[in-house]
């Protein structure tokens, strides 16, 4: 049995907060790849083209363990690890900041404004709160803990040091992070509140909206009424006890009251340059837990606040 090896660090630093990509050479097949282009033309150029390819090696942006520049007419070599740094299509940067409601030595809790991706995903890469935090704090080994909706404001806990990071994630796997949320929706006088909404929630790839389907619960909210606001509006608190994809926003449309401003539930706004001075009227409040390192129990609350006027 081969011994797998430790993956060496990257020798290439962060750039606008992102890592660069990590390469491994895969088991030579029977002389597939005489070189080391030969087989980035075929791994990378399906999507990018050859050319792209070609003008990377010639600029050096494909380095080795060592750092140096790779010749593209190198020889093959099974296993070997590669390094380089993707071009990002140009974001537009999303018109708030994060703020750090504490930190330590161990973790990050920000305020997360609307619009801003936790972390990179899709098309939102470098306009994220990850690529901000680590670029703005020095933190390039900053990690979330657990993810909240792009278009969800509020807390955000992020782990400054890998070693601790799994004791963090833990908690939200293990359900023991209690989150309230806020919300702003149209008042309903017969619905009864508080209320518990137990349903089962699916989400398909590449569909913008999840769905409420039969079967087994697997998403639980509770909702109640904080109070009743002008234009027929009301404040919620929302207490979620899973975290299934737009949990909160799709049993709020359930009841016949959705989040004001929700571009997806009842119905899926056409594409469309997006109105920042509208955002989704949900806030994660507070953020609870015990810290898996010293175990005193932590509490955390947003200095963010929601518009309640339509």
């Amino acid at each position: 049995m081969r011994r797998r090896t430790k993956t060496p660090v990257s020798p290439l630093p962060q750039r606008d907060g992102i890592d660069a990509v990590r390469v491994r050479l895969p088991e030579d097949r029977d002389g597939v790849w005489g070189t080391v282009r030969e087989h980035l033309i075929a791994r990378f150029g399906p999507a990018v083209g050859g050319g792209p390819v070609e003008a990377m090696l010639a600029e050096g942006r494909f380095v080795g363990a060592d750092g140096r520049a790779v010749d593209g007419d190198e020889p093959y070599t099974a296993g070997r690890y590669l390094w380089f740094h993707r071009d990002f299509a140009p974001e537009e940067r999303v018109p708030f900041e994060v703020a750090v409601v504490h930190r330590d030595e161990r973790i990050v809790v920000a305020d997360k404004p609307h619009f801003l991706a936790t972390m990179p995903r899709g098309r939102h890469i470098t306009e994220t709160a990850l690529a901000r935090l680590r670029r703005d704090l020095e933190l390039p080994e900053l990690q979330p803990a657990h993810r909240l909706d792009r278009l969800t404001a509020g807390l955000v806990l992020f782990v400054v040091r890998p070693e601790d990071r799994g004791a963090y994630q833990t908690l939200f796997r293990d359900r023991r992070v209690r989150k309230e949320y806020e919300a702003v929706a149209p008042y309903d006088p017969g619905l009864a509140l508080p209320v518990t909404v137990r349903s089962r929630i699916e989400k398909e790839r590449g569909e913008q909206a999840a769905r409420e389907v039969p079967g087994e619960p697997n998403s639980e909210s509770r909702v109640e009424l904080v109070e009743r606001l002008d234009g027929g509006l009301a404040r919620y608190r929302l207490v979620p006890v899973t975290g299934r994809t737009h949990q909160l926003r799709v049993h709020m449309n359930a009841l016949g009251v959705p989040i004001l401003d929700d571009p997806v539930y009842p119905v899926v706004r056409p594409d469309g340059p997006e109105d920042h001075t509208r955002p989704l009227r949900l806030l994660a409040r507070t953020l609870e837990f015990p810290d898996p390192v010293t175990g005193a129990e932590l509490r955390f609350g947003s200095g963010l606040s929601l518009s309640g006027r339509a």
